[in-house]
């Protein structure tokens, strides 16, 4: 067999999805983040970043991450528990744990990093997961690298949470964990954390939760899920990103130090992988002082979600369940999505097609990312976009 012949599988994959309209087309920026970007060549409106409160390119990240290199470098080049830990990476955890009223907060090098370390970490082949349906990839990546039984319930569901762990009960296990988004990345809806919360202490059962998309929307001045449904000091562990609200990139675990402690010792990212750079590092610590000192964005955030969703509806568009600045335009099946979605970039919006595998066949949408970033006149701007589309393609 030649190898051509060994990757023949692949190409035929690849024409597969280019017919059934799941291929992905990646486009290019050629700006910094912001409201407005330069894609593919072309000035568009932004609508599709996680640059929630704008901070991806702001003055101050900016002028903390250069002053960081001019005093540390730019790499830490070692693995944290070799020579790769700084003074500025014990300093962000110190900041990260203070602002979300935990104890103790570790760094990783992405919010996906941080699901594969902590989850594994935790429970091992004796142990059960019990996992929200529509969690992220993260999650059930991290799920399977631990080897533990997972047991899914259905979504944002506490009844079902409860039914699931009656269930396993009866199968024996050694130790329990239950595993939830926060917000929901793809639908924008809010896990009942509280109701969960009450089942873990019920059961006795280990609760973690993700929240990446919490962490700069909801809670006093972003704080997160957990400040949002008043549960500090009762959910174990949280984690994180810096990607997305902060601007900037990477992970975070907070919670309880025994568990920071452990996930030093056995949270293989932590262990076997290149600490957070310099700038990256500086430039968390500069969002965490803006999100101190002011609510100032997370307000305008979602004064411009409540907005551009009652403005979207009365449209005539299908906007999900969100009660968050993700805003899911559905349109059912991936070709229309994605067809919309080149539409809207013509005429100088941005805003990228979700289809299978990300979401389910037949809930393909448009996912509409509000930011603080974005003026009245940018989503009056956009409103029009996506009626004149709309329009055209025949959906509203």
């Amino acid at each position: 067999m030649t190898p051509a012949q060994r990757t023949q599988w692949i190409l035929d994959e690849l024409e597969g999805l280019r017919q059934s309209g799941l291929f992905t087309h990646i486009r290019t920026l050629s700006s910094p983040q912001g409201a407005w970007l330069v894609v593919d060549g072309k000035q568009v409106l932004n609508f599709c970043s996680n640059n929630y409160l704008g901070l991806a390119n702001h003055p101050r990240l900016l002028q903390a991450a250069k002053e960081a290199i001019d005093g540390y470098g730019i790499g830490p080049a070692a693995v944290r528990t070799i020579a790769g830990t700084m003074t500025l990476h014990l300093e962000l955890e110190r900041r990260l744990a203070a602002f979300k009223g935990v104890q103790a907060a570790i760094t990783f090098q992405s919010g996906f990093c941080a699901n594969l370390g902590v989850i594994p970490a935790l429970v091992g082949k004796d142990d059960v997961i019990f996992s929200d349906e529509l969690n992220h990839a993260s999650i059930i990546d991290g799920s399977r690298l631990s080897g533990a039984r997972i047991v899914r319930y259905g979504h944002a569901d506490p009844k079902a949470l409860r039914a699931a762990i009656e269930d396993a009960r009866g199968n024996g296990f050694r130790r329990a964990l239950i595993v939830t988004d926060g917000v929901f990345s793809m639908d924008g809806d809010v896990a009942p954390l509280d109701r969960i919360h009450a089942i873990a202490d019920e059961y006795d059962v280990l609760l973690m939760v993700d929240d990446a998309h919490g962490e700069g929307v909801l809670g006093r001045g972003g704080r997160g899920i957990v400040d949002h449904f008043q549960l500090h000091g009762k959910v174990d562990i949280e984690i994180g990103t810096l990607s997305k609200a902060f601007g900037v990139v990477g992970g975070v675990a907070a919670g309880r130090p025994e568990v920071v402690d452990w996930l030093r010792q056995r949270g293989r990212p932590f262990l076997f992988s290149s600490a957070m750079t310099v700038p990256d590092v500086a430039a968390c610590l500069a969002a965490v002082d803006l999100l101190e000192g002011s609510t100032e964005l997370v307000d305008r955030l979602w004064a411009n979600t409540e907005f551009f969703k009652r403005e979207i509806q009365a449209i005539g568009f299908d906007a999900g369940k969100s009660t968050t600045p993700i805003t899911p335009i559905m349109l059912g099946e991936a070709p229309l999505a994605q067809r919309f979605s080149r539409m809207l970039f013509e005429g100088g919006l941005f805003a990228m097609a979700i289809g299978y595998p990300t979401v389910p066949k037949g809930k393909a949408r448009i996912r509409v990312m509000i930011s603080a970033a974005h003026s009245q006149s940018d989503l009056e701007q956009g409103l029009a976009a996506f009626e004149r589309v709309g329009k055209d393609l025949g959906v509203i």
